[in-house]
Order: structure tokens, then sequence, then C-alpha cells
């Protein structure tokens, strides 16, 4: 097993951002980056929550080899009734090559973010040339 993401000493956070094992990458759940003293803002709308949100999670992935087209499992979580058409809106666009499966739940937390993911992708990406198993 592969622990990526560890907190830091002092940080609050009592989890890894993603875990590699078993060929898979379970990524925790997040919201888009927000730390306005560095000028980092989630978004002004729930679409660009959603755009930034998935655009960590792209890092995360990448980080284990992996990637958004290797999502099997897609959880979306949402402050808001509201925002879910928007939400969709902007999820569809990050998987053309096909949605992974998923479940939309109602959330709340301790922070003002609207949308959050967590997800769980094949570990490894393909080499070009190749086809999955």
């Amino acid at each position: 097993m592969e622990f990526l993401g560890q907190p830091g000493p002092g940080e609050a956070r009592p989890f890894s951002r993603a875990v590699k094992a078993g060929g898979l990458v379970w990524v925790s759940g997040h919201s888009a980056p927000h730390d306005p003293a560095r000028g980092v803002h989630r978004g002004a709308t729930a679409a660009e929550e959603v755009r930034n949100a998935l655009a960590f999670i792209a890092g995360l992935l990448a980080e284990a080899g992996s990637s958004l087209d290797r999502v099997v499992q897609v959880t979306m979580l949402i402050s808001d009734r509201a925002d879910y058409a928007a939400c969709n809106a902007e999820y569809v666009r990050h998987f053309p090559a096909g949605l992974p499966a998923r479940h939309t739940a109602l959330f709340g937390v301790p922070t003002e973010a609207r949308v959050g993911f967590a997800c769980v992708a094949l570990a490894e990406t393909v080499p070009a040339g190749k086809t999955e198993p």
C-alpha cells in the first residue's frame, strides 16, 4: 500500500489525500483548493468549483500514476440541491470517453465548499499502443 499526501505536522486533516492499493487509487473526498492568502479561490460558481476540484483530483491521480479517464467510480457531494444541474453540466465535460459509476449525496461540512468529490481509479495508466487486459 502507498499512502499519498499524508498530513503534515500540525495539520488537522486525519487522512491521506489518496491511497494506492490492489491496482487501484482511492482518492479521499476533496473540494476545490481554497487559500485566499495565496490567491487560490474555489470558484465563484458551482461549475467553477467542480472544474477546480476535478483539476485537483486529476493532480492526485497523476501523482499515483493514473488519470481521470481511469476513474471507475465517483462520489459527488453537493451542499445545495439547486446546484445539481450546474454541477452535472460541468462534471460530464471531464469524462469525455465515458462516465464512471457515480453516486451523489448532500453534505454539510464546516467549509463554504459547494461541491466535493471522492473517487476510485485504476492505478496504472495504459502505455501507448497497449489495450486494457
